[in-house]
């Protein structure tokens, strides 16, 4: 049996959806809510002098989610019972989970301190996941260091905001 045909491996497009669509959704919950909070309650808050432009933000995060889903993509097409592709595939979708919580508490809710309790767990979740994924794939698991990287900056960013305006 060829590794098209593996009975348990889903098809490349049904793949390519479960690792798409989830990443558009995570985008288009977050930007539900925040493009309405940026002005006037974002532009209003006190910021630390190493707050990015906002224009900044959208090219960012379209990079890291196409990272996302290619992530995703490359650990889905390993066969459905590769030891450790379980759990490296539910730490993926648990940090996209809070990635899309954390812009509902911090811009729906206006609570950089709710923001801040959400994305301490999550950067250690993508941590997680770059491990689990390292151990399966390691182009996967390089494709989640951006994320990391900017998660950890945005930590610090949401604790010196909440800083600044608790």
């Amino acid at each position: 049996m060829s590794e098209r045909e593996h009975p348990l491996r889903p098809s490349p497009w049904a793949r390519a959806a479960i690792a798409v669509l989830p990443v558009i959704a995570a985008s288009l919950l977050g930007q539900l809510v925040t493009f309405p909070s940026l002005v006037p309650w974002y532009a209003g808050l006190a910021k630390p002098p190493f707050n990015p432009p906002n224009w900044i933000f959208g090219p960012v995060w379209t990079a890291l989610y196409a990272l996302m889903a290619l992530a995703a993509w490359r650990i889905l097409g390993l066969p459905p019972n590769t030891p450790g592709r379980r759990v490296a595939l539910t730490l993926f979708f648990a940090q996209l989970a809070l990635n899309i919580l954390w812009s509902w508490l911090f811009f729906r809710l206006h609570s950089p301190l709710a923001g801040l309790l959400n994305i301490m767990p999550q950067l250690l979740i993508i941590l997680a996941t770059i491990d689990r994924f390292r151990r399966l794939d390691a182009i996967a698991a390089y494709c989640l260091w951006p994320l990391a990287a900017w998660v950890a900056f945005a930590t610090v960013l949401n604790l010196e905001i909440w800083r600044l305006n608790g």
